[in-house]
């Protein structure tokens, strides 16, 4: 089990995150970056799982800069909410945010950053602006409007077929974009499929996709 401690990001705000260390000597370290439902049961429990291969894992709060303590459901409610607090998140702070992160992560080595659906696209955004060693993106359905920015490192992308925020149109822009991309998308899947406490999950599909990450960051991170 983890346990939420304060990051301080280089402009002097500090935020909440969820940390996980391994029992052993860690392997490096990961960046988790969130939902668009804050710091939740399930972002804990990825982060747990994190930890458990090897792995330090950080989770940092992004929302604090909204608002503390968010953590939301997977209802209408908590979407709309989610959507709310994300829009009003600054780019350059949530840059500042993760690279705080990633410095805590780093003193166990290289940094890999894992992120879903608001966090898929930010591990995009991390990869082309921050020092990592890989980066994997779960169904970041906003990365088409960072094609412009260029990634400095490998990056996994995995996507569900049944995903309609993410067609397969917008799923090939990113393919042409960035071809030395890996993709992967499931058949049967929908958004949130990695997610256990949502009415998409569809656990072979999660079970595969992690398995994928997991062989990614073990050739990247160690």
């Amino acid at each position: 089990m983890g346990q939420k401690i304060q990051l301080t990001a280089s402009d002097g705000f500090r935020l909440e995150a969820y940390r996980a260390d391994p029992s052993g000597r860690a392997r490096g370290g990961i960046l988790i970056i969130q939902e668009i439902f804050g710091v939740n049961a399930h972002v804990r429990e990825v982060t747990d799982k994190f930890s458990e291969a090897g792995y330090l894992a950080v989770a940092p709060a992004f929302f604090d800069r909204v608002k503390p303590g968010i953590e939301l459901g997977y209802d209408q409610a908590g979407i709309g909410h989610g959507v709310q607090y994300m829009s009003q998140l600054q780019p350059d702070q949530t840059l500042l945010d993760m690279q705080a992160g990633i410095a805590l992560a780093g003193s166990a080595g290289k940094v890999g950053v894992v992120g879903y659906c608001w966090g898929g696209t930010m591990a995009y955004v991390a990869a082309a602006h921050c020092k990592i060693a890989a980066a994997v993106s779960y169904y970041g359905g906003r990365i088409t409007q960072h094609l412009k920015e260029k990634p400095k490192c490998p990056i996994m992308y995995h996507f569900g077929e049944l995903d309609k925020g993410i067609p397969d149109s917008m799923i090939q822009q990113v393919r042409e974009a960035q071809p030395a991309g890996i993709f992967h998308v499931y058949q049967g899947a929908d958004h949130g499929f990695n997610c256990n406490h949502r009415a998409t999950f569809e656990p072979k599909s999660a079970a595969l996709a992690y398995e994928r990450t997991l062989a990614f960051l073990r050739e990247h991170v160690g």
